[in-house]
C-alpha cells in the first residue's frame, strides 16, 4: 500500500470514527428527537456499539492486508465483501490467535530484531496486527450481515387483551451497502400465550419472570421462524409496507402494529466518497480532516391504522388482517412505501459553517433534519 493509499485510509477512519462517535451523542442526547419521541434511539445504540466495533476491527485488518474497499459512489460504508470477511474470521478466531505468538513475545521479537537488523520488522508488525485485530473481534459483537431478532419490551394492550412485543433486528444491505436497524411492535394473539401472560384485569402477568432482552421472538413456538422471516425480509429493496404485511400474511397468530426501519447512511468525507460533488467540493475547504465529514441517515414508519377481523366460516376462514396507512399525498412517502419518514443530517460545526459560507446549506440539507456537534454538545434542527 502506497503512502497515499495510506493516508486516505487513515483519513477515512478518522472521519467515520469521529461520525459514529457524533451520532452515539446524539442518540444519547435527552433533547433529540429520537430520545423524546421514541424508543429508536434507545434500540439503536447497541447496534452502534457493533458498528462501532466492525470499524476498529476493520482499522487493524489492514494492518496486516493490503486491500480495503468502501462503496465510495455510493453509501460510503465498506463494500459488503469486508462484511462477510469479518464474519468469517469472527468464527475462526480461536484457531487462527492459536498459530500467532503472544503480543508480548512478537514485541520481544520485534525488538531483537531493530537491534540485530537495524531495519522495521514489517513482517513482524503485520503479524502483531493480525493478532490484535483478531483479538478485537473476540473481544465484542460486530454488525455482522444478520444480526438474530430479539424481544426488548413486553407489554398488554388493554383494549385487545393481547400481549405485544417490540422486537428488533439487524441486517447489512450488500446491494447497497448500508447498515439497517429494524423495529417491529406486534401482538400476539395466541391462545396459551394470552393466557400466561395476561392477567384478567388485562395487566401483564407480574409472576411470569421475563428476563429482557430475549434472544428472538418471545413466542418459543413462532421464534425460529420468526428469525428466517426476518433474514428473508431485511433487504432495502423491500418497502416497510411490504415487510409489514408480509409478516402480517405469514404469521396469523401475530399482529403487526408498527415497523420501523432506520437507514444508516450514506456517508460523505471529502476526498474519500464520491456520491455527491457539489457537498464533496464544499468538505474539501474545512481546515480540519477530522471535521470534513457529512452522516446522514433515514427513519422510516409503517403503522396500522385498523385491523380487519378474522372470519370464520362454514367453508372457509379468514384471519384478521392489519390495514396499514400510506400517506398519499406525500410522493416520497409513497413511494417509500411508509406512514411517515424521518430524514437526518449530522454534521461537525467547521463543515456546517462552511457549507452555511458557501450559501449551499439549504440546497444540501432540504428536508433534512440538521444535528450540529461540536465537542460533546450538538444542536439539532439548525
Amino acid at each position: 500500500m502506497n503512502a497515499a493509499a495510506e493516508g486516505a485510509v487513515a483519513q477515512y477512519f478518522t472521519s467515520i470514527r469521529s461520525a459514529l462517535a457524533g451520532l452515539g451523542i446524539f442518540l444519547e442526547d435527552r433533547n433529540s428527537p429520537l430520545y423524546k419521541n421514541s424508543v429508536v434511539g434507545e434500540v439503536i445504540m447497541p447496534y452502534l456499539a457493533r458498528l462501532k466495533a466492525s470499524f476498529a476491527c476493520w482499522e487493524n485488518r489492514v494492518g496486516f492486508m493490503d486491500q480495503f474497499r468502501i462503496s465510495r459512489a455510493e453509501s460510503g460504508f465498506p463494500v459488503f465483501q469486508n462484511v462477510l470477511e469479518l464474519e468469517n474470521d469472527r468464527q475462526s478466531v480461536e484457531k487462527r490467535l492459536s498459530a500467532i505468538p503472544a503480543a508480548d513475545a512478537l514485541r520481544a521479537e520485534m525488538a531483537d530484531f531493530i537491534l540485530r537488523q537495524r531495519a522495521f520488522p514489517a513482517e513482524l508488525q503485520a503479524r502483531m496486527a493480525e493478532r490484535i485485530y483478531l483479538e478485537q473481534i473476540g473481544k465484542g459483537e460486530i454488525f455482522s450481515p444478520f444480526i438474530l431478532p430479539e424481544t426488548i419490551r413486553v407489554a398488554v394492550n388493554p383494549k385487545t387483551m393481547r400481549p405485544y412485543y417490540i422486537v428488533c433486528w439487524g441486517a447489512f444491505d450488500g446491494t447497497n451497502t448500508l447498515p439497517m436497524v429494524y423495529m417491529a411492535t406486534v401482538e400476539d394473539s395466541t391462545e396459551e400465550i394470552v393466557e400466561m401472560l395476561v392477567t384478567s384485569d388485562g395487566k401483564l402477568n407480574s409472576e411470569v419472570d421475563i428476563p429482557l432482552p430475549v434472544g428472538g421472538l418471545l413466542n418459543p413456538k413462532l421464534a425460529s421462524r420468526f428469525d428466517d422471516f426476518a433474514k428473508n425480509n431485511s433487504s432495502y429493496s423491500l418497502t416497510p409496507i411490504t415487510i409489514a404485511t408480509n409478516l402480517d400474511k405469514d404469521f396469523p397468530e401475530l399482529h403487526p402494529k408498527q415497523l420501523r426501519r432506520f437507514i444508516l447512511g450514506p456517508f460523505y468525507s471529502a476526498g474519500i466518497t464520491e456520491n455527491n460533488d457539489k457537498v464533496n467540493a464544499i468538505l474539501s475547504k474545512v481546515r480540519k480532516p477530522e471535521s470534513a465529514w457529512l452522516l446522514t441517515w433515514t427513519v422510516q414508519e409503517v403503522f396500522s391504522k385498523a385491523e380487519r377481523p378474522a372470519k370464520h366460516g362454514f367453508w372457509s376462514s379468514t384471519p384478521a388482517q392489519e390495514e396499514f396507512h400510506i400517506d398519499t399525498e406525500n410522493l416520497e412517502a409513497t413511494r417509500m412505501g411508509v406512514s411517515a419518514y424521518e430524514k437526518h443530517a449530522l454534521v461537525p460545526h467547521d463543515a456546517y459553517q462552511t457549507l452555511y459560507a458557501a450559501g449551499e446549506a439549504q440546497s444540501i440539507f432540504g428536508d433534512y433534519k440538521v444535528h450540529v456537534i461540536s465537542g460533546n454538545q450538538v444542536i439539532s434542527e439548525v
